[in-house]
């Protein structure tokens, strides 16, 4: 059994590919190699651009493969979402030069710019807007105000808009990377098999991103007090210190928790603390 796996090019692909590492999935090659090789020899691997993943993968080229939710709904793919990445988040949103009125934009028939033909033009039409609409291929900021009356773009901070004087009036919608399949490719046993597996441990992966792993030592009368204190994911372990009176505490925490965790936890007897990288957490 072969998976066909296929990775998107472009900035996507640093992220992802630290993803597969940590995953034990090692590519051969570099980001030139369309196909690139791998230490598993279940999977084939390919690699295209972002915006032809999603529907090549509903036309069952591919079984599975990563994509942003933007590019899903834009080409309006029938895949199956299987696990949110996190990775990249954007906004699609519509703007205009930040001088104009959009009550007066909207009241008349207005160009409007974009690379999402099916976002945009949906968007306009359930607001009633007259329009008409122009393909973008690339900085679609710099149409406004000659060339545009309105566009459609992707931003994470807002600053290259904001720079070309575009002001934001709505979200489309939110995007982030997700991993995918085609749904006949879950129809196979074991392609499925694998396919879960895979999500099962980019979730371990990701989770583990999040989280460090305390151990303390406490005094035997401090025990109860320190437990109270230090969040877990059910409880901490506890165990006896070897020919000692103490006890050895270790949770596996937040990251973004241990600045303020760590005062509590020595004012509440713990001594000893050490704080070590988790690589994966399986529930």
């Amino acid at each position: 059994m072969k998976l066909k796996l296929v990775i998107p090019k472009g900035r996507q692909f640093k992220k992802i590919s630290e993803l597969l590492t940590d995953s034990g999935i090692h590519l051969q090659g570099n980001e030139r190699n369309y196909r690139p090789g791998c230490n598993d020899p279940q999977l084939e691997i390919k690699m295209l651009k972002s915006q032809n993943i999603p529907p090549l993968l509903a036309l069952g080229q591919h079984d599975c493969g990563f994509a942003g939710a933007d590019w899903i709904a834009e080409q309006r793919s029938e895949v199956e979402d299987l696990l949110d990445l996190g990775f990249d988040p954007v906004r699609i949103v519509a703007s205009i030069p930040e001088d104009w009125d959009w009550d007066q934009v909207r009241a008349r028939k207005i160009i409007a710019v974009s690379e999402y033909r099916q976002l945009c033009s949906s968007y306009l039409e359930k607001q009633g807007i007259d329009f008409t609409f122009v393909r973008a291929f690339g900085a679609t900021e710099v149409f406004p105000p000659e060339d545009a009356d309105l566009v459609v773009d992707n931003t994470s901070t807002g600053t290259t808009l904001k720079e070309n004087r575009l002001k934001i009036v709505d979200t489309l919608l939110t995007s982030t990377t997700r991993f995918v399949a085609d749904p006949r490719a879950l129809d196979d046993p074991a392609k499925r098999d694998k396919i879960e597996h895979m999500v099962l441990v980019f979730r371990s992966v990701l989770e583990g991103r999040r989280r460090v792993l305390l151990e303390m030592n406490c005094e035997e009368d401090r025990l109860e007090e320190l437990v109270a204190a230090l969040p877990a994911m059910k409880s901490p372990t506890v165990s006896k210190l070897y020919r000692q009176s103490g006890f050895a505490v270790k949770a596996a925490v937040l990251k973004d928790q241990v600045r303020d965790l760590l005062p509590k936890l020595r004012k509440a007897g713990a001594t000893d603390i050490l704080e070590t990288p988790v690589r994966k957490v399986i529930p």
